[in-house]
């Protein structure tokens, strides 16, 4: 959760960057440990000297790094300079524009690229490169400029951009109401034994790992999430699958598989950068390092968007390519399974 609320302290403006409340089942832990859990791309360093300027607060209280978070404390962290949602800059950026009108936009994000600006990613963004493109863009109730929804940094593909304050509440009541089509291209490790199937089971942040999403018995903690998911094609140890997006949890496919045993291939925050299927051969090991370099995120590609068109009515459907990555690592795996067949 963040807030932005100015606040004073003698002279100098601080701003409120982050406000968190620790969970009921968390375990004291000192403060520096809790927020690197919490802030991607924080530093200990950068951490430690926010608390020593005395920026760092639990329960309005200053305290130092080695302080001891309990359940329900609220963590809030103060900086001299304004959250990067308030320092918006227009940036001359190339976008793959896949459909655009007077009402919204469809754009395909590469892998790399994060969506809207944040702790450690204050430009470069693809809402820095919106504003560039489109003015006066509306904003939703987190401030950010157009955006009905998101893809993670590491995951390719489209992505729908509201240009008018009707488009994006309309639009957003598609995304509500679970009215839109999403279907995602995933590779994972392992050989899933059913062709299709449902994954079913509310989604939270992790109780162990606070940047990592977990999955929890139903109605036990977190929001109710479902996956449905159809094999594609196998290839021995790992499963490209075909996922359609019932509910829209942040991490929902990566979090859903990995509760299954089917973790995404090389998705380093759960563990799919480890080779977690196969065989212990050298020659085997060398192959998927080289998958690896070939593909250096987590194999995850939002390949179609589907939703009804705010102001004409009418259902509209894209479809993206497979990026250039993906495609050479599936080509990969193919000939991989097609030669080590061939050896038996």
């Amino acid at each position: 959760m963040q807030e932005n609320t100015d606040l004073e302290s003698e002279n100098t403006a601080l701003y409120e960057h982050y406000n968190f409340i620790a969970s009921i089942g968390q375990e004291p832990l000192r403060v520096d440990k809790f927020l690197m859990n919490f802030i991607e791309n924080a530093t200990r360093n950068k951490i430690q000297q926010a608390a020593k300027a005395g920026n760092i607060l639990v329960n309005d209280i200053a305290v130092k790094q080695n302080h001891k978070v309990k359940p329900n404390d609220v963590v809030r962290v103060l900086l001299t300079h304004p959250p990067a949602e308030n320092l918006l800059v227009a940036e001359d950026i190339p976008l793959d524009i896949v459909y655009e009108d007077d009402a919204l936009i469809v754009v395909n994000k590469p892998a790399g690229m994060v969506v809207h600006p944040g702790h450690g990613n204050y430009s470069g963004t693809l809402v820095n490169g919106l504003i560039h493109h489109i003015e006066n863009l509306p904003t939703n109730s987190n401030e950010r400029p157009g955006l009905v929804h998101r893809i993670d940094k590491d995951t390719s593909g489209l992505l729908v951009v509201a240009k008018t304050e009707y488009a994006l509440a309309n639009l957003s009541k598609q995304f509500f109401d679970r009215t839109t089509e999403r279907l995602y291209y995933a590779l994972v490790w392992g050989n899933i034994d059913e062709d299709e199937g449902k994954i079913e089971g509310n989604i939270g942040r992790s109780l162990k790992n606070r940047l990592q999403m977990d999955v929890f018995p139903e109605g036990d903690f977190g929001k109710h999430a479902v996956t449905h998911y159809k094999v594609i094609d196998r290839f021995m140890y790992v499963t490209l699958v075909q996922c359609k997006l019932e509910t829209g949890r942040t991490h929902q496919i990566r979090a859903h598989f990995k509760h299954i045993g089917h973790t995404l291939f090389n998705d380093e925050r759960y563990g799919g950068n480890d080779i977690l299927k196969g065989t212990t051969f050298t020659k085997y090991k060398q192959f998927v390092q080289n998958c690896f370099k070939t593909l250096p995120r987590q194999a995850l590609h939002a390949k179609t968007l589907g939703f009804t068109h705010p102001t004409t009515g009418e259902f509209m459907r894209f479809n993206s390519e497979i990026p250039e990555d993906l495609l050479t690592c599936l080509e990969k795996w193919r000939n991989y399974t097609i030669n080590s067949k061939e050896d038996f």
